[in-house]
């Protein structure tokens, strides 16, 4: 069944992991150790079944050893899915089992927050483990990594506006944010702040109506999304936005968001450049709060941290001018770039 997931990737390791007290049923993906010991959160989600559940960890670890090279971070890619409600089912001892399942893997893999996850249940999974990130500011950690993600995917809308207006100004820009969770909320705050004018959509109202009240934000319906004119759209939910129903519909210039394995393939990025849609790589633009967790790990300040992700824009700018140079997508750019890098007879692919 992994071997033949079409989302596996040579990984190193893909473990199975249980606890019937508690109702643990999660999969833990390390994808690559080369740079380092694995980093990646942890997801909790009600899955449709065991399949769909691999092959979200299997890309998101891809994605993460990416999202870590591209950051020029000591560290490869992993990630933890666990098949549950995370409003019903996530329970102390669920999470303490959860740690144990991660302390027996030796610190080859460090978990850390993600969807369906807080920074106190990563405090949870530490009294089973020493390998969590994320932990609240009151326990020695650097707390939620959400703010840094919406920093750098605020930085990577402005260099992306810079490639396609010649200037990282946004102000009177319309811009598209889908999902208003904690990165999605923060990336509207810096996009307010600049100007921007905001087009909002969530699947939660209340989410739809906190930034309406508080940013001015326009409202728009989930199911209308694709189809919304817009100079930015900033798709900062879950992935697969951009596929075969709705690449063609998009009325935007930019796509550059939050969201991990927003396309839903890599032709996709393809078609977006046909389209003259230019297409932030999502392991890039949004590694802002992985960059913060590594830094934690590193025992590094706030100002370096901050600084890493502020590079996130620079970084962009390189893939786009190898993009156009090469007249490929930038997720095939981003991808050459980074195994350049990977690769030991090319350490300066990418700028530090």
């Amino acid at each position: 069944m992994v071997f033949d997931c079409d989302a596996f990737d040579g990984h190193e390791e893909v473990v199975f992991a249980s606890d019937k007290g508690c109702g643990l049923r999660a999969i833990i993906a390390v994808h690559s150790t080369a740079m380092g010991p694995a980093i990646g959160g942890c997801r909790i989600l009600p899955y449709a079944d065991e399949a769909a559940a691999l092959r979200d960890v299997l890309r998101l670890s891809r994605g993460m050893s990416y999202k870590a090279c591209a950051a020029d971070v000591p560290f490869g890619g992993g990630k933890t899915v666990v098949i549950a409600d995370p409003q019903t089912q996530k329970s102390p001892p669920l999470l303490r089992a959860l740690g144990q399942s991660v302390d027996r893997l030796g610190g080859r893999y460090i978990t850390g927050e993600d969807v369906g996850t807080t920074v106190a249940d990563m405090a949870e999974i530490r009294r089973a483990t020493p390998h969590v990130m994320g932990l609240p500011e009151e326990k020695g950690g650097s707390g939620d990594p959400s703010p840094s993600t919406a920093l750098g995917c605020f930085v990577g809308i402005q260099r992306s506006a810079d490639h396609v207006w010649g200037k990282t100004d946004l102000k009177g820009a319309r811009v598209l944010v889908q999902g208003l969770g904690n990165v999605g909320f923060n990336l509207c705050r810096l996009l307010a702040g600049a100007g921007a004018s905001l087009l909002v959509s969530d699947i939660t109202r209340d989410l739809v109506q906190r930034c309406a009240d508080k940013f001015g934000a326009t409202p728009v319906d989930p199911e209308a999304v694709i189809g919304t004119q817009a100079d930015i759209y900033a798709p900062c939910a879950l992935g697969g936005v951009i596929n075969d129903r709705t690449v063609d519909r998009l009325k935007v210039k930019i796509v550059a968001g939050g969201a991990n394995n927003q396309l839903e393939s890599g032709h996709h990025g393809a078609a977006l450049r046909e389209r003259k849609i230019l297409y932030a790589p999502d392991y890039v633009i949004n590694g802002g709060g992985m960059i913060q967790l590594a830094m934690e790990r590193l025992g590094r300040d706030r100002v370096e941290t901050e600084r890493r992700v502020r590079n996130i824009g620079e970084t962009l700018a390189k893939i786009y001018r190898a993009a156009d140079a090469e007249n490929t997508a930038t997720n095939i750019a981003a991808d050459r770039l980074i195994e350049m890098k990977l690769s030991p007879r090319a350490p300066e692919a990418l700028p530090a």
